[in-house]
């Protein structure tokens, strides 16, 4: 172990035993409620933001399902509503108070309902102030690191009709054994690691998610052992920057390590993981994924820009031809790999010369998609302070150049599949029919296909017939 490596722990067996102990106490009083009302109490999560905080939400259903609440689709029916909350992009904080706003009359007919908001947004003080001062109706407010401790504080709104608020700095532990209800039983997000060391320029997420945590091996085979005993067949591994997994733990376990564990374990069919950041993509993970037979064929590798001068000033920590570097050591060593980024366009200070440095890289890199954002400020973030800030037009002019760009490339690349037979798990019905169903590629494409119910959790083989914008039309070859 290096000297000053911070080591995480897991919080005590008796805490958790304690949340425990709030859930059947709250299971208890709404089985007293029932029976006055005689209808269920029901409960709704909006989830805002990344897969983290979906796999958040899951963990507050299972909580939830255990007290006796039962999840409804609408607010009005609700007897509890949680805003699971994201703070990346300024707007999605707008939206979340536009949201609070709207539930002050819900409040007012139903002075019983709780108003529960947690996430990433609650890390913020001025936020927490915000709320406080202008949102009184709200009952619960909690942050990312007491998560666990959700039973204990809605048992004290319940039982005390008071406003709590209950948000943590930080944490260097990680709750194990809470419940969790899932969304998907074929699919599942496995977090394997909290929190961001990174500190890139432009990004908040290291100041409301902490520093890194890594759970233990054992933990997480234990999770996905039962997620395919469950019936699972198809995992996403999840961490802020999963290539840093094990860093924090004693030993030398690394991602790579951790990766050729899970390929052993019997029923999971496929595995995926994000995001990679691409200063810590190394060799032994390239090797792992080409080696590992149910590791999928795509990775997730955010550049975010092209320029290395704009690299720089993001706090990137890697140059354009490093990052070109890694994306043709990869395809050289997984033939046939789906290759996805994140590209920010108009960074302070990006010029004309810049940009077309971004241009540059995803001509070259040829991305079977990128996730690109006009830059926006986050207050507390170094770039936010940058006095180079670029016009919206300019943004927006760029924008759209680099997507004409993106989107002829991921044109050529899926009509290149046409005629082929690929492998697809099949996830269930398509959201437009009743007939069609929808599966995903090891490759991570989308493919609607004519099917039947016993197909779904299946592998099958599709021949594409038809290649869509965003999606690919096939038929099962019997």
């Amino acid at each position: 172990m290096s000297e000053g490596k911070r080591i995480t722990t897991k919080v005590s067996a008796e805490e958790i035993n304690q949340q425990y102990k709030y859930i059947e106490t709250i299971k208890q009083y709404n089985q007293g409620v029932i029976s006055s009302i005689g209808k269920p109490v029901r409960y709704i999560i909006e989830t805002f933001g990344c897969q983290m905080n979906e796999n958040d939400s899951e963990r507050l259903s299972g909580m939830l399902s255990g007290m006796g609440y039962s999840e409804c689709s609408e607010r009005k029916d609700s007897d509890l509503i949680i805003f699971n909350t994201c703070c990346v992009r300024e707007n999605a904080e707008q939206k979340v108070y536009g949201h609070l706003g709207a539930l002050k009359k819900l409040k007012e007919t139903n002075p019983n309902l709780i108003i529960a908001i947690c996430g990433c947004m609650m890390q913020q003080k001025d936020v927490v102030e915000h709320i406080k001062k202008t949102y009184k109706h709200v009952d619960i407010v909690f942050g990312t690191h007491n998560l666990y401790k959700f039973p204990e504080l809605l048992n004290t709104a319940i039982t005390t009709r008071s406003t709590v608020i209950d948000v943590w700095d930080s944490t260097g532990s990680i709750a194990e054994n809470m419940p969790i209800s899932r969304k998907e039983n074929i699919k599942a997000w496995v977090t394997v690691m909290y929190g961001c060391n990174n500190f890139c320029s432009y990004c908040i997420v290291p100041y409301v998610r902490g520093r890194e945590r890594s759970r233990s091996l054992e933990e997480i085979k234990n999770e996905v052992e039962k997620l395919a005993k469950d019936g699972c067949k198809e995992i996403t591994l999840l961490g802020q920057n999963v290539n840093s997994y094990g860093k924090d733990l004693e030993g030398d376990l690394t991602f790579a390590g951790l990766l050729r564990e899970l390929n052993k374990v019997q029923g999971i069919e496929r595995i995926r993981f994000m995001t990679s950041h691409p200063k810590d993509l190394s060799d032994e993970l390239i090797y792992a994924m080409r080696d590992c037979e149910k590791v999928c064929e795509h990775l997730h590798l955010p550049v975010q820009a092209g320029s290395s001068k704009i690299l720089d000033e993001m706090n990137r920590r890697y140059s354009k031809e490093q990052y070109l570097g890694l994306i043709e050591k990869v395809k050289s060593n997984i033939p046939g790999i789906a290759l996805t980024t994140d590209i920010i366009v108009g960074f302070p200070g990006e010029t004309e010369e810049d940009f077309n440095e971004t241009l540059d890289v995803v001509a070259k890199a040829r991305f079977d998609m990128a996730y690109t954002f006009l830059y926006s400020k986050r207050t507390g973030t170094p770039a936010a302070k940058n006095p180079e800030q670029i016009p919206e037009t300019v943004k927006k002019q760029r924008f759209d150049r680099l997507l004409e760009l993106q989107n002829k490339i991921s044109k050529e690349i899926n009509d290149g599949l046409l005629g082929k037979e690929l492998e697809v798990l099949v996830e269930g019905l398509s959201k437009s029919s009743k007939t069609t169903y929808t599966g995903r590629t090891r490759e991570n494409k989308i493919v609607n296909f004519k099917g039947s119910p016993d197909m779904v959790g299946k592998l099958v083989k599709v021949k594409i017939e038809e290649i869509q914008t965003w999606s690919l039309l096939g038929k099962i070859n019997k």
